[in-house]
């Protein structure tokens, strides 16, 4: 597996929707309804949800009334995303990397930690820089990261998770300003080895790539309730920007 597309195969695994499927669901929604609830946007609205997996979360918007378009890199996500198509919820495969739409969009999300996976830095100004040509005039561009100061403070080198009959043993390390994880396991008798790795990036490293594609930073917020924003505290980084 190539160390710059491990989430070319990773995340179109199996394993990887198994692996998480006791993410807390129910902060997901909550955070969904708090960011309509700030956001304000017309009923009229198109939103991108950028790097959408199984489109779980365009899903919800769409049943705000929302129109939305959800894209992802991995195609087994967007099958079991195109089986709840609806009228007004569509999704496609796509790199984040490359143009996606010009002056489409009013509003683009990128949440749940769905950037910072390149090797190459300038990829992620990329994504920004998409971003910025796929909004309309006045167009708001959402990121929700995790906050990377906690979790160098909080890093757990070495754990375990059970699912069902799989052990999945995980070791995680900081390199180079990333954390690297290590995935093993044992399934019916054949050993498989994933890989994450994921940038440390700070506020103001996104803030840069913002500036630097033509954004404007609006709010910066430190969970999914939408409270502000603490570099040792908060668990999360989520930032508002506008075109």
């Amino acid at each position: 597996m190539e160390k710059a597309c491990w989430f070319k195969d990773w995340f179109d695994s199996p394993y990887y929707h198994l692996l998480y499927n006791k993410r807390d669901e129910s902060e997901a929604d909550l955070f969904i309804d708090n960011l309509c609830n700030f956001l304000k946007l017309p009923s009229s609205a198109t939103i991108w949800d950028n790097a959408c997996g199984k489109g779980r979360h365009a899903l919800a918007f769409s049943k705000k009334g929302y129109n939305v378009i959800g894209t992802d890199l991995s195609e087994n996500s967007i099958a079991e995303a195109l089986k709840n198509k609806t009228e007004n919820a569509d999704f496609y495969v796509h790199d984040m990397r490359r143009l996606f739409r010009t002056n489409y969009f009013d509003c683009a999300l990128n949440i749940f930690t769905s950037i910072g996976y390149f090797e190459n830095n300038n990829d992620n100004f990329k994504v920004f820089k998409n971003v910025h040509a796929a909004l309309k005039p006045n167009g708001i561009f959402v990121i929700d990261f995790f906050n990377a100061e906690k979790v160098k403070n909080t890093l757990k080198p070495n754990y375990v998770e059970q699912r069902g009959d799989i052990t999945f043993n995980i070791s995680k390390q900081i390199i180079n300003n990333a954390i690297h994880k290590k995935i093993n396991f044992v399934q019916q008798n054949t050993e498989y080895s994933f890989e994450e790795t994921v940038t440390l990036l700070q506020k103001e490293d996104l803030e840069k790539f913002a500036s630097h594609s033509g954004f404007n930073l609006e709010n910066a917020f430190g969970n999914y309730a939408l409270n502000a924003f603490d570099k040792n505290n908060s668990d999360r980084l989520i930032l508002i920007f506008r075109k």
